[in-house]
């Protein structure tokens, strides 16, 4: 972002946004659209490089293939908001006309019991509009015959929005209309949360430059650092930052068709990434909540595990070179890998959009668009986010996703 401000324009604003990666910059832009919305809006982001975030690390994808319905409604939105961005962003010819590369996930399943899983999280699919197909092992070998299916028992698969997307267009051109609209960006840092003298409301931020700013209402889009933002406000959730690897390489011999996004039963995925070059993911066995600022890549990951595992589901991969390598982190919900949305049941003015366990780029739009609904409602007006409250905690209520990778 050229220009870098540390300090305010302002002393209050009505909404404060911590963290200007892919959920706060749809959140400030889903704002500056809405005709209801009149409001100042300052993103407060430590790193306007945005090298470390997990927007800048993520694989770019989107699915329908969810077991929660909500969850596929969401990635529905994402879908054709990507679709129609030039005509979301008011017809704007300077806005790209974007698609979606479909080729797909595909699930493989090597045992009953996940087989059933897909079966079943097809019906809430199909249910929600969906066009996910079953395939047993022999159609899976006709139509990809680069897999090893000998251990497979089903697969599952959805050719329609479900892919490569351009995320990082999408990303750039909220941050670039919604500060075209008004909204300030600053690279500073949110070291304190105030609350007012009845602890019911937070009343001002103090940045790391020493400024108190005043807010009427606050949003959590940290990311991974979500839980240090909600602890300044007094606030205790289970989000932390896990280490998730990605690794590109090039096939001696490029297959002869698009790959599809697949998960193997290991949990490594490999999908196709271009020009014979493909791009892998996975994470260590163990897998702990890491440091802030923790990076490192573990090398050792892929040769002992992920490699074999590629070559012996697609053996065309036994001949391949690593290209580029890298590590980031997911907002991983340790309570049920779900999102945390909506205001905080006391401090009323805290709002939550957090957690997305690796599924956040794709679910994005929907997000940002309902937390601005929020703020300006008080209230959801498109899909109703509240099953996604941090209420929901506290009860012990989890909202159950099996299909996470």
């Amino acid at each position: 972002m050229a220009g870098k401000t540390e300090t305010p324009k302002h002393t209050s604003y009505d909404v404060i946004i911590v963290g200007g990666a892919i959920m706060g910059a749809s959140t400030a832009w889903f704002l500056t659209d809405n005709k209801d919305f009149d409001g100042k809006v300052l993103v407060v982001e430590r790193d306007t490089s945005y090298q470390s975030c997990s927007t800048a690390h993520t694989n770019s994808c989107m699915r329908q293939q969810f077991s929660a319905e909500l969850n596929v409604r969401i990635s529905q939105f994402a879908a054709d908001f990507v679709k129609n961005l030039r005509g979301y962003m008011g017809g704007d010819e300077r806005v790209p006309e974007l698609s979606i590369h479909s080729f797909g996930y595909m699930y493989l399943a090597d045992n009953d019991a996940f087989a059933n899983v897909l079966r079943e999280n097809q019906k809430i699919q199909l249910a929600a509009g969906a066009a996910t197909q079953l395939m047993t092992a022999e159609q899976i070998a006709a139509a990809y015959p680069f897999y090893n299916v000998e251990d497979i028992i089903l697969g599952s698969i959805n050719l329609v929005d479900e892919g490569y997307w351009d995320g990082s267009a999408v990303f750039d051109w909220w941050r670039r209309q919604s500060r075209e609209r008004g909204v300030e960006y600053i690279e500073n840092e949110v070291v304190a949360i105030n609350r007012n003298a009845a602890g019911t409301r937070v009343e001002s931020v103090t940045l790391k430059s020493g400024e108190v700013i005043a807010c009427e209402q606050l949003v959590n889009a940290s990311g991974p650092r979500a839980a240090r933002t909600a602890k300044m406000a007094g606030i205790e959730m289970p989000v932390e930052p896990r280490k998730r690897y990605t690794w590109i390489f090039k096939a001696d011999k490029p297959l002869d068709r698009d790959l599809p996004l697949t998960i193997d039963p290991s949990g490594v995925h490999v999908r196709e990434n271009g020009g014979g070059t493909y791009q892998c993911g996975a994470h260590s066995e163990i897998d702990p909540a890491v440091d802030y600022d923790d990076f490192a890549m573990d090398f050792d990951l892929w040769e002992s595990h992920v490699w074999p595992i590629v070559a012996t589901r697609i053996p065309q991969f036994e001949a391949i070179k690593v290209q580029s390598e890298w590590t980031g982190h997911y907002a991983y919900n340790t309570f049920d890998h779900n999102a945390i949305t909506g205001p905080h049941p006391e401090l009323q003015n805290f709002i939550f959009l957090n957690g997305f366990s690796g599924h956040g780029l794709q679910q994005s739009p929907a997000m940002g668009r309902g937390t601005a609904e929020w703020l300006t409602y008080g209230e959801y007006r498109t899909l109703d986010l509240t099953p996604f409250s941090f209420d929901r905690i506290a009860a012990g209520r989890p909202v159950e996703e099996k299909a996470i990778i």
